[in-house]
C-alpha cells in the first residue's frame, strides 16, 4: 500500500490510498499522523486501520493533483516544531568513496579523510550487529524541523551565503511517537536531503552547517517493510535535457548498516519519544552529482525516482531572499 497526504478542490486536506492514477481517499481523515495514531490507539496496523474507517474514490486523478501541486509530504505534523527531520551519512556500501572524491582536491584535508575511512570501516565492522544487540554508531546530524519541508513540486530556498545546491537522493524512514512514549515506524518514502556539499568540502567540520538546507521526502509512503535491495534513479534536468543522470542503491542489502541499528541509535536519547511527535529520517546515499563535479543553478529540476515507490520525487531550485543580515540581532 502507497498513501499520500493531499488538498482537495477546496484546500481541505485529505489522505489518500493510491491506486493507478486513482486515488481512494480515506474517509473522515485529515493527516496520515492522525491515522496512525489511530491505528496505534486501536492495536491495529495502517492497513487494518483503514479498512476500518473506509475509503471512496476521489473526484480528481493522481497526476492532476500533482500537477496542481496539490500532493503534500506524506507525513507531517500540524506544529512544524514537533516534526524532527534527522538523518544517517556513511551508511551505503561506497559513500565512503563519494565522500572522499568530494574532498579529494583539498589536499590539506587528510584528517577529514581519514575520520571518514573510519568512520566507513567501523560501518562495516559493526553496524550490522546480530539480532537484539547493539551495533556501531553511524554518522549523525540534525536536518531542521518541518519548517524546511518543501512539498513535491515545489522549489527549494537556496540561501543567498550557501556555495552549493546539492541533491541527496536517499530513502527516509517515517516515525509516529505514540502515546506511549515509543516510535512507530510508519513505512518509507524517497527523499531528496538537499544540501551544500562545497561548503561541507571545505571541512569536515562544516558537515552540520552544510544540513541546514530544505528537504523533500515523497511522494508516496511506502507502508511496510523495506525491500533488501532498491535501485534507483537520480537525474537533474535543465533546460528540458538531463544535465546529469545516475543509479543509485539502497536496502539493507547495498548498505553497512542495518535498519534496527540506525533506528536504534536514533530513538535511543529520551528527547526523541515525545509523544505526538512526528520523526523524518534519511538513511544516506552513495551518489552524489557533486562528485562528478556537476554545479546546479536556479531553475534545475531534481528527480528522484525507484519503481517500488510511484511517482518520482521532483523539486526545483529557487534563491531565497535575505532574511538575516550581521548585526539584526538587537539586544533586550
Amino acid at each position: 500500500m502507497r498513501l499520500i497526504q493531499f488538498e482537495d478542490a477546496s484546500g481541505e486536506r485529505r489522505v489518500g490510498a493510491v491506486e493507478g492514477d486513482s486515488i481512494q481517499v480515506i474517509k473522515g481523515t485529515a493527516s496520515t499522523r492522525t491515522l496512525a495514531l489511530a491505528a496505534i490507539a486501536n492495536g491495529r496496523s495502517l492497513q487494518q486501520e483503514i479498512q476500518s474507517v473506509g475509503t471512496a474514490l476521489g473526484a480528481e486523478s493522481y497526476t492532476q493533483l500533482l500537477e496542481a501541486c496539490r500532493v503534500l509530504p506524506p507525513l507531517d505534523h500540524e506544529d512544524p516544531a514537533h516534526c524532527l527531520i534527522s538523518g544517517t551519512g556513511l551508511t551505503h556500501l561506497g559513500s565512503a568513496s563519494t565522500r572522499d572524491k568530494m574532498h579529494q582536491n583539498k589536499l590539506d584535508d587528510q584528517a577529514a579523510l581519514t575520520d571518514t575511512a573510519r568512520m566507513f570501516q567501523w560501518g562495516i565492522d559493526g553496524g550490522r550487529p546480530a539480532a537484539g544487540t547493539v551495533g556501531a554508531q553511524p554518522e549523525w546530524f540534525y536536518k531542521g524541523d518541518g519548517s524546511i519541508v518543501v512539498r513535491p513540486g515545489q522549489a527549494f530556498q537556496s540561501p543567498p551565503f550557501a556555495e552549493d545546491a546539492g541533491e541527496e537522493p536517499e530513502l527516509t524512514g517515517l516515525y509516529v511517537i505514540g502515546e506511549d512514549g515509543k516510535p512507530y515506524r510508519l513505512g518509507f518514502a524517497l527523499g531528496n536531503e538537499f544540501s551544500d556539499h562545497v561548503m561541507e568540502r571545505r571541512n569536515y567540520l562544516y558537515l552540520a552547517h552544510s544540513k541546514l538546507r530544505n528537504c523533500a521526502y515523497g511522494p508516496e509512503l511506502r507502508v511496510g517493510e523495506l525491500p533488501r535491495d532498491l535501485v534507483g534513479t537520480s537525474r537533474i534536468w535543465r533546460d528540458g535535457k538531463v544535465l546529469w543522470e545516475k543509479e543509485f542503491l539502497s536496502g539493507e542489502d547495498n548498505m553497512c548498516h542495518s535498519l534496527t541499528n540506525l533506528e536504534y541509535h536514533h530513538f535511543k536519547y529520551n528527547q526523541f519519544l515525545r509523544p505526538g511527535d512526528v520523526h523524518v529520517h534519511f538513511f544516506g546515499t552513495a551518489t552524489l552529482s557533486v562528485a562528478d563535479n556537476v554545479k546546479t543553478q536556479p531553475g534545475d529540476r531534481f528527480e528522484v525516482s525507484m519503481n517500488e515507490f510511484g511517482k518520482p520525487l521532483v523539486n526545483t531550485i529557487d534563491v531565497a531572499a535575505s532574511a538575516f543580515s550581521v548585526g539584526d540581532v538587537k539586544s533586550l
